[in-house]
């Protein structure tokens, strides 16, 4: 494990424990500098920052970073980052966002 994958991990317990404050700052520095080539990772780490936005009642924000994550995952030959996506996705429906 690397430092980037420590501030993952804490921003990921931030997003969990709907800690939106802390956990965006941290999610979106480690993210900006993390490889889109490693697409299931990032895809992944990205649902956990929506969700984060959507706490925060930033729900534009929180669509379109799903967004990202939905077209990082788009050749990636893994169910979880979709899953994960389908999951946040519908707690954004009520918003009015679906999955294109």
């Amino acid at each position: 494990m690397d430092a980037s994958e420590l501030q993952i991990m804490t921003g990921r317990c931030w997003a969990q424990l709907r800690q939106p404050g802390r956990a965006i700052p941290v999610l979106e520095n480690v993210l900006s500098a993390y490889p889109d080539l490693w697409g299931r990772d990032k895809a992944l780490y990205l649902t956990w920052l929506a969700e984060a936005y959507r706490d925060a009642g930033e729900v534009e924000q929180a669509a379109a970073v799903l967004s990202e994550a939905q077209a990082l995952s788009a050749d990636v030959a893994s169910v979880r980052p979709r899953q994960r996506i389908t999951d946040v996705a519908a707690t954004l429906a009520p918003y009015g966002f679906s999955l294109s």
